[in-house]
């Protein structure tokens, strides 16, 4: 397994482990309460993650030659 595929268990641990310590209404955060813009800002984290694991995974394929389809 490549390593970079490792970053895909990163938003579940920012989504689901970082919910406890951020469960709390003050401060608001482009008027949003701060739960709800850690999980939002973990929504668009995720996809920016997982974009960059396709980007790195393509690029060995091409590097090594087509790889497996």
């Amino acid at each position: 397994m490549r390593w970079y595929r490792w970053l895909a268990v990163v938003p579940a641990i920012g989504m689901l482990g970082g919910v406890p310590f951020a469960n709390r209404v003050t401060p608001y955060v482009l008027g949003l309460p701060f739960l709800l813009f850690w999980v939002t800002a973990w929504v668009v984290l995720t996809s920016a993650i997982m974009w960059l694991i396709y980007a790195l995974d393509r690029a060995r394929e091409r590097d090594v030659g087509g790889g497996r389809r």
